[in-house]
């Protein structure tokens, strides 16, 4: 079974794609016969991972896949490591903007995912969805919500669990990353709700397997000089 969870609207929108994506892709996964469920965050913090934690104790899920959307990126990006950092630009849904303080006080500086995220890529591209490994989930809502998540589980090894971001709706999609990889045709277009979707769910799919048969992630790179 696989929770899936994205956020409310926040910052004057109308409405987030992580949380539309998210239901979508349950409704997809139960479709083919996995067991899966989407929860809608709200994008305040510390209340955020107080409701995934909630979700996770009613669910018990083996796997955890929480999504957010980020401005400005053009791909999926699965996110490698959460860091014990707020550093808000804006405030939150409830008025708060927390600068320079801990998610966890006393935690550790940072939990790495426990999904294959470069094995998560290279499906989602032969699928003619562009991704990304990322290695900064920011330190808004999303980062906090992922380092809540993180460390919540870091007493259950056996759970597969991390975040990804998800570009807006509307976002052109970039060419592929290895050129001639997928037939150009597939990478035409926007970023939509649907798009979006399907790649959360090839995302929990690989989380599921991950869950079951563990066997570790791609040995390529993913690094960057900056």
């Amino acid at each position: 079974m696989i929770l899936l969870t994205g956020f409310e609207p926040f910052g004057g929108a109308a409405s987030n794609p992580s949380a539309e994506a998210a239901q979508r892709a349950a409704h997809e996964l139960r479709a083919a016969g996995e067991s899966a469920v989407a929860v809608v965050l709200p994008c305040t913090f510390g209340e955020a991972t107080r409701h995934l934690k909630a979700a996770v104790r009613a669910y018990e899920p083996e796997a955890v896949l929480a999504a957010g959307v980020a401005g400005g990126r053009q791909r999926l990006s699965l996110e490698r490591v959460a860091i014990n950092l707020i550093d808000a630009r804006i405030p939150d849904n409830a008025g708060a903007q927390p600068i320079d303080e801990s998610s966890v006080p006393g935690a550790p500086a940072a939990y790495f995912t426990r999904l294959p995220i470069k094995r998560m890529v290279a499906q989602l591209e032969a699928a003619g969805l562009p991704a990304e490994v990322s290695h900064t989930a920011g330190t808004y809502v999303c980062n906090d919500t992922f380092f809540g998540l993180m460390h919540a589980v870091a007493d259950r090894p056996e759970m597969a669990a991390g975040f990804v971001h998800v570009p807006e709706v509307g976002t052109v999609c970039p060419a592929p990353a290895e050129p001639g990889q997928v037939p150009t045709e597939l990478y035409d277009g926007v970023w939509s709700v649907e798009r979006i979707a399907r790649g959360l769910s090839v995302v929990a799919r690989e989380a599921l397997a991950a869950a079951r048969h563990p066997s570790g992630d791609l040995k390529v790179s993913a690094g960057t000089e900056d």
